[in-house]
């Protein structure tokens, strides 16, 4: 059984349809919820969900252990970074490599990188006049939105959509794509 570990900062929508998809699943199983602000969404559907949680400060993350012993404790074989808005320390990626993913609301290259999450991504594809913008699922390394893409999907952009249209044509991208990816990834790194 691989065990992930879901990292999220907010709502927590991408997260419940990661832990649906793989609730009774016969080979991976999600083991945690870790997350970066007290009273965030994806906190009560955890503790619904009977998922156990950490609650993660800053110092910790970044300049101490990066809360591997805890990770390692819960058996955790695979991250999932899903609407997490902090950089990963190196420590976790060292640690994880090529077992941690994130999932970034625009197709990369283009818009990605520090301060570009939410509606400032959205902003940033109507203001550059793309004509197609989507979703970006990708391996994570030590900076912001770099490593390896996995997969991408999109969706046009239309004269009328706005940053919140955009934003809910994203999320129904992410909801249809993101559990089945983490899914062939983690099957793909066990048959290594």
């Amino acid at each position: 059984m691989t065990i992930i570990a879901i990292l999220a900062s907010g709502a927590g929508s991408n997260a419940e349809k990661i832990i649906r998809y793989f609730d009774g699943h016969p080979s991976i199983k999600v083991g945690l919820v870790a997350c970066n602000r007290a009273g965030a969404g994806v906190l009560t559907i955890a503790a619904r969900e009977k998922i156990p949680v950490l609650l993660i400060e800053k110092e910790r993350f970044f300049y101490g252990d990066a809360y591997l012993p805890m990770l390692q404790e819960h058996r955790i074989a695979f991250i999932v970074l899903a609407g997490f808005l902090w950089k990963v320390p190196g420590i976790l990626v060292n640690a994880f490599p090529r077992s941690i993913v994130n999932i970034h609301p625009a197709l990369l290259p283009r818009h990605g990188g520090k301060g570009m999450y939410g509606l400032n991504v959205h902003t940033a594809v109507k203001e550059a006049g793309d004509p197609e913008t989507g979703i970006t699922i990708h391996y994570v390394d030590e900076q912001y939105d770099n490593g390896d893409i996995i997969f991408q999907a999109g969706c046009p952009v239309e004269a009328a959509d706005t940053p919140e249209t955009l934003a809910a044509k994203v999320h129904e991208l992410e909801h249809r794509h993101f559990p089945r990816v983490i899914e062939e990834v983690v099957n793909l790194q066990n048959r290594r």
